[in-house]
């Protein structure tokens, strides 16, 4: 006999026994568990999301963006282009309301950008300055190197420590899922160059905001509080910056000598570029949706955010050619959002009047969206439901958190306005955020029709829903 039989038969033998009877558990009669019915999906949101799964029109008007016009760094002939590309691009797909609205802004431009240790072990480095960086002499700043593992160390540094010396600040950012380590070392990068001035550095260089292990660098914007001079303040690679940081291990004093010669060019135009798919209820509200034009001028600005214009018009055109929807969906291509968030501001400014019910940005690349997250009134929570069935089926889970935009809607939000978020993996994007391989074939023609099915049921609930989306109240 088996060890399952036998253990069977003594449980039997047991329970007929009077001292099995005795301890066997009372009989309960069964307790009815009343469980919520399932928010079912409308039909027609279902039909337009799985259509949208063979989406082309994304694919097709990034690769158009990149290939026609290519890096469109913020205020610059560039971006410019970009805008009148746009519109020839949104009038051909069938948008209505297609126009520019421009404004000003301060624009900055790198120029040449080299670097290499001087000593102990001489060698060339790549770098590329960040946005705001100020300048070296003509020919070339020769300083030694202070080491700081990380932001934390360099903002501990006693001031005056690091005058006429260059800091060096080394976090190491890894991947997530949800990208949460961007912020939590992109300090180096958003305030490192500050603090470094006010301690009193010639200059500095970081380790690359960035998860990959290459040689190229990662861009980004940089800022100065008033009365800071700006000061010489660059990205190494992370491979270069990982062979740095092996030299002072070897505890001999480093000497690097940096050129860096970006400069402000004064103010100049730039402008966000609009589209609507008008809707038959024009008390209903408007539901605004797009991504940024402008990028970095390393790569082609694929990822960022040739992508995030391209899922969301692509979704809104799905609409555009079905039933009016109720509300109208208006898409905006932001400008000038690397150097700042210029165009959110300004759009936001030009349409205080404007009655938005709901604003949602795709600034994240185009890998697989696997998480929604709505800020939303509690009058409009079922709408949320909606959604959060209609995203079910593409594998998309609820987040716990309420949406916070990104920076280009961050300003209408801000005014109480409801908000989604559709958060895209982000395991891969920073090996190529703001670098030279932020080009087209980072992007899969599978997941980014994923986003656009994604964004076009998510659309096709938020402007049919029948119920006053209402506003959240502002602290």
């Amino acid at each position: 006999m088996n060890r399952t039989i036998l253990l069977a038969a003594l449980a039997a033998t047991a329970l007929s026994s009077p001292l099995g009877a005795q301890i066997a558990p009372p009989t309960r009669p069964q307790q009815r568990t009343s469980l919520p019915a399932p928010t079912m999906v409308d039909p027609s949101v279902a039909t337009l999301r799985d259509a949208a799964l063979k989406d082309e029109i994304a694919y097709d008007i990034v690769e158009g963006l990149t290939t026609e016009v290519g890096p469109r760094l913020a205020g610059t002939e560039a971006e410019a282009r970009a805008r009148a590309w746009g519109v020839v691009k949104l009038k051909a797909l069938g948008f209505k309301n297609v126009h520019i609205e421009t404004y000003r802004m301060p624009v900055w431009v790198r120029g040449e950008e080299t670097a290499e240790v001087v000593s102990p072990f001489p060698q060339k480095m790549r770098l590329t300055a960040l946005g705001n960086s100020g300048a070296t002499p003509a020919g070339g700043l020769v300083a030694e190197i202070v080491y700081f593992p990380s932001f934390a160390d360099l903002q501990t540094a006693p001031e005056g420590s690091l005058k006429g010396k260059i800091a060096f600040v080394s976090n190491a950012m890894v991947a997530t899922q949800d990208g949460s380590t961007y912020g939590q070392f992109g300090a180096a990068r958003f305030t490192g160059p500050n603090v470094a001035a006010q301690k009193g550095a010639a200059a500095i260089v970081i380790r690359s905001i960035g998860s990959d292990h290459g040689r190229g660098p990662h861009a980004g914007l940089t800022n100065f509080a008033d009365g800071v001079t700006p000061i010489p303040a660059a990205a190494l690679s992370t491979s270069d910056a990982d062979n740095l940081s092996r030299m002072v291990a070897r505890g001999k004093p480093i000497k690097l000598r940096l050129v860096l010669t970006p400069r402000q060019t004064g103010t100049h135009e730039s402008g966000n570029v609009i589209a609507e798919v008008p809707g038959s209820d024009a008390k209903a509200g408007i539901v605004l949706i797009g991504g940024h034009l402008d990028s970095w001028d390393l790569g082609t600005g694929a990822i960022d955010d040739g992508a995030g214009v391209a899922i969301t018009a692509a979704a809104a055109k799905r609409l555009l050619d079905g039933p009016k929807p109720k509300r109208t969906i208006r898409v905006v291509w932001f400008g000038s959002e690397e150097v700042g968030g210029f165009g959110g501001r300004a759009y936001a400014e030009a349409h205080k009047a404007d009655r938005h019910v709901l604003a949602a940005e795709s600034d994240f690349g185009a890998d697989t969206v696997w998480r929604y997250q709505a800020s939303l009134p509690d009058s409009a929570k079922i709408i949320g439901e909606r959604i959060g069935a209609a995203l079910a089926p593409l594998g998309i889970v609820k987040g716990k958190d309420a949406a916070h935009g990104g920076s280009d809607v961050e300003p209408v939000l801000a005014t109480g306005v409801a908000g989604i978020d559709l958060n895209q993996s982000g395991q891969r994007y920073f090996d190529y955020h703001h670098t030279p391989e932020d080009t087209l074939d980072r992007i899969d023609p599978v997941q980014i029709a994923q986003n656009v099915a994604a964004w076009t049921a998510m659309l096709a609930v938020v402007a049919n829903a029948s119920e006053d989306v209402g506003t959240i109240s502002v602290k």
